[in-house]
């Protein structure tokens, strides 16, 4: 090699390269002035809207309203593995929101309350932005989804926490919905970095700043755990498909069915949700009536939209009209605009 002069050259072009990687991390490749809409700024700290993040205001509602489904889960799955909820593991994460209604731990075998457990400690770790909204996990209102479903009354009342068998079924109605809305999210974001980060002023308790690489997520890294919990869900209830269930007289995978139609129904989209065992000529390629995961007709993931999932988890097929999971109503300003409306 010759003198400095190169050397020199490279030392600069290296530095300049890296200002210019940070910048499309931290500031976002589309500038404020080049996207014409409201940028956040949200008071609180949360992963997909912290200060000096840059993504436009519309990316944070689409990033942060799965996060009501994220309460719920965490909520469901830890009370019926541990027997308490968030404010038990990490009062902080609540945001001050009000304590769930009817939580109790579940009489379950020692490989689903693994599961579940599982899921329980994955659902906290999602969980950063609004306060918890008040959620109704109490078996009466997990029995009138069912009988709703089922277009029957039940004696005895469904029960989630009863037995292993209840508490998948139960689980079944839940994170098949949230991945839904992410699959639904993607394609709406205005920005490249809102798929891949959630803050990139990563924001430590206290106000101290993390390092940037620990709070870096792919949208995709979101949508890929739930997928992956609503599998195992789904394997888990399709082994067991001819089980009646208590003294019903129904099935399980006949019960997967009118829920998903009943999703189906309130969500007023036409169809984007499947049980677990479908008509001939409806399974993948036509060729199975066994359908372990929920596809379309080339096998992709069914999308909802925000108005879909919360006519669905109200209850009321209605997302200006509150009920069911949210006695009074999902938070965000997605939701809220909603009820205001």
């Amino acid at each position: 090699m010759g003198g400095g002069a190169p050397a020199t050259t490279t030392t600069t072009a290296v530095a300049v390269a890296m200002v210019v990687v940070v910048a499309l991390l931290c500031g976002g490749v589309a500038r404020a002035q080049d996207m014409g809409k409201e940028w956040a700024r949200p008071p609180y700290r949360g992963f997909f809207g912290a200060p000096g993040s840059m993504l436009p205001q519309s990316d944070v509602d689409l990033l942060e309203f799965p996060l009501n489904l994220e309460y719920l889960e965490t909520e469901f799955f830890c009370w019926s593995a541990l027997g308490y909820g968030l404010d038990a593991i990490d009062a902080n994460l609540t945001g001050g929101g009000p304590p769930s209604i009817g939580g109790q731990s579940a009489s379950l075998t020692p490989f689903v309350r693994d599961v579940a457990t599982q899921f329980c400690y994955q659902e906290v770790g999602h969980l950063r932005g609004f306060p918890r909204p008040l959620l109704d996990i109490s078996a009466a209102n997990f029995g009138k989804i069912v009988e709703q479903a089922l277009n029957a009354t039940l004696d005895p009342p469904f029960n989630p926490y009863e037995n292993s068998v209840n508490f998948l079924i139960a689980s079944y109605i839940i994170p098949y919905v949230g991945l839904t809305g992410y699959v639904g999210a993607n394609p709406k974001l205005l920005t490249p970095q809102a798929r891949k980060v959630r803050a990139c002023a990563c924001t430590a308790p206290h106000g101290t700043h993390a390092p940037c690489s620990s709070h870096v997520l792919l949208l995709a890294g979101l949508l890929g755990v739930e997928s992956a919990q609503d599998a195992v869900i789904r394997t888990l209830l399709y082994e067991r498909g001819m089980t009646r269930v208590a003294s019903y007289g129904v099935g399980v995978a006949e019960i997967t069915a009118h829920i998903s139609d009943l999703r189906n129904e309130l969500g007023r989209r036409g169809v984007k949700d499947e049980g677990l065992v479908v008509a001939p000529g409806q399974g993948p390629e036509g060729l199975t009536v066994g359908n372990v995961i929920a596809g379309d007709h080339l096998s992709l993931a069914y999308d909802r939209t925000p108005e879909e999932i919360l006519g669905i988890v109200y209850g009321t097929g209605n997302p200006a009209q509150h009920g069911g999971f949210f006695p009074q109503g999902a938070d965000g300003r997605i939701a809220r605009g909603f009820l205001v409306a």
